[in-house]
């Protein structure tokens, strides 16, 4: 590769030599012409060159307009260079200033300065929501970080570390039970977890981040009950344990949300970068602290206690605006139920973002319900089956991959009946037969919602047959017109970059149903 650089690079040293000569016609007709290939090179990049810029006074004793800047810039590592020809010679000019020029320009120096902090902590190609992301990381990474070492401290009191009457055999076995009861929680957790990391991602993560709050303060009250130690101890490791079983299980997916150009390992090398130099202003925080009230231990042993709480809602307020700021392209139930209700409603394919923003975190499941919800699974044999479901399935065919129909789930410590709509899937089906199902199921609920005669359709005899037939031939409707929208609801959703390979589903929504044909 290099020998065919200098190769053209002295190509075009003998071209420009014999453009500074004045060859015989007869060279002339039988040496390449370098204008229309300048003249055509600029009109490729489209550059138009400022006065003064193109040609520039060479050194003294060279000839006139002798340098010869190219209209070719190079960005690399924070700085910024220019090509120049000058006489017989490619060079590659600093257009940052030399170390020096004077006077010393403070706020070039400041931009320069920000541009290798970015290039350190930022990768190169990732959407515009990954810098509001960062921003919030930093914020609770660094009161989290802050409140670690103080709880830290504090346990270090509880066990008797700098005391002459601390027993260490007994601070090191009360530790490493700690440790070990907290990871076989973690185990578990994770095991009995795993597929809500992907369906409800934002949610068990904010979840998690509390109880790791919850967690530190637990840590922070073990100088108070040294006694109980190991209980609290105890207790606080399998919080922080179950939070990180979390973290670490949802951070691949959000750092694919962010890896726009496939480079997730980029993306998750600069993830640990930047909790490491977030950490350390945490540390230097807490540092500072200590610093500040070493002189009086009694202010010293209080200092947690009071920016705890202060800390703490820095922390979880940061965890929860950077989650605002990750659009997952994945498709769950829910995503693609909001995708089929603004299709419905407006004609409309919403993209990740905006999705996102209606999803939210829902930490404490207070969104109101819709009626008629739609869950994916099957038939609960313990609550009341309605007739239409049974005569779903007595319809079916070998064609057929899903099949939708009503429910009834009932709570009877709180006497009340919701109703709402099934889609059960069967085995071998794909992502078309999800999404078609569940866009089937969307259009049956806009019609149920604004028709009053289904509320009494298992209750009245006399009006359950016009009430199946109207069942059946808005079942056949429906079908059609998912059919109908798919192929154009899949083409809208690609462009916009949603996931569409596969849909993730619970562990109760991928329950399959077989097809017997007696």
């Amino acid at each position: 590769m290099q020998s065919t650089l200098n190769t053209a690079i002295n190509y075009h040293q003998f071209n420009f030599q014999w453009k500074s000569q004045k060859p015989s016609a007869r060279k002339f007709k039988a040496s390449p012409k370098i204008l229309p290939l300048s003249n055509s090179l600029r009109t490729s990049v489209n550059y138009e060159p400022e006065e003064g810029l193109d040609r520039v006074p060479g050194p003294p004793g060279s000839e006139p307009n002798s340098v010869l800047r190219l209209p070719v810039v190079i960005r690399q590592s924070g700085r910024v260079s220019r090509y120049i020809y000058e006489g017989n010679s490619l060079k590659l000019v600093s257009l940052d200033g030399g170390a020096g020029s004077f006077p010393l320009d403070f706020k070039d120096a400041f931009r320069k300065l920000v541009r290798v902090i970015k290039d350190f902590l930022i990768p190169k190609q990732v959407p515009e929501n990954y810098m509001g992301y960062v921003k919030w990381k930093f914020l609770h990474r660094v009161f989290s970080s802050a409140l670690q070492v103080l709880a830290t401290q504090a346990m270090f009191r509880a066990i008797g570390i700098g005391y002459s009457r601390s027993l260490p055999s007994a601070a090191a076995l009360n530790w490493v039970l700690k440790d070990g009861l907290g990871r076989l929680s973690r185990c578990i957790y994770t095991a009995s977890l795993a597929s809500a990391f992907d369906t409800n991602l934002k949610r068990v993560r904010f979840t998690t981040s509390v109880l790791f709050s919850l967690s530190i303060g637990v840590e922070l009250l073990t100088p108070t009950f040294p006694q109980y130690f190991l209980l609290l101890a105890t207790l606080a490791n399998v919080a922080k344990q179950i939070s990180l079983a979390c973290y670490l299980a949802t951070g691949s997916s959000v750092h694919r949300s962010f890896a726009i150009a496939d480079n997730i390992g980029e993306v998750s090398a600069k993830a640990q970068i930047q909790t490491v130099c977030f950490d350390n202003f945490g540390l230097m925080l807490a540092a500072l602290l200590n610093m500040l009230l070493k002189n009086n231990q009694r202010l010293l042993a209080g200092l947690p206690f009071f920016v705890y709480p202060i800390f703490s809602v820095f922390d979880l307020y940061g965890i929860y605006q950077g989650l605002q700021h990750v659009h997952l392209q994945t498709l769950t139930k829910d995503r693609l139920e909001i995708i089929l209700n603004s299709w419905i409603d407006f004609g409309h394919v919403p993209s990740p973002a905006e999705v996102s923003k209606e999803e939210g975190i829902d930490f404490l499941w207070t969104k109101s319900k819709e009626l008629w919800p739609i869950r994916i699974g099957c038939l609960n044999t313990n609550s009341e089956m309605p007739k239409s479901a049974m005569m779903a399935m007595q319809s079916l065919t070998s064609e057929d991959y899903y099949f939708v129909c009503m429910e009834n789930s009932y709570r009877e410590w709180i006497r009340i009946k919701p109703r709402g709509i099934l889609l059960c899937l069967r085995e071998g089906s794909g992502t078309a037969d999800v999404m078609m199902g569940l866009l089937q199921a969307c259009y049956i609920r806009k019609a149920l919602i604004f028709s009053s005669m289904w509320e009494t359709a298992e209750e009245d005899n006399d009006a359950a047959d016009l009430v199946f037939k109207e069942w059946f031939k808005l079942i056949d409707d429906s079908k059609q017109s998912a059919k109908g929208d798919l192929s154009t609801l899949n083409d809208q959703m690609g462009s916009l970059g949603w996931a569409l390979k596969h849909i993730l589903l619970s562990t109760e929504e991928q329950a399959r149903y077989s097809f017997v044909d007696d």
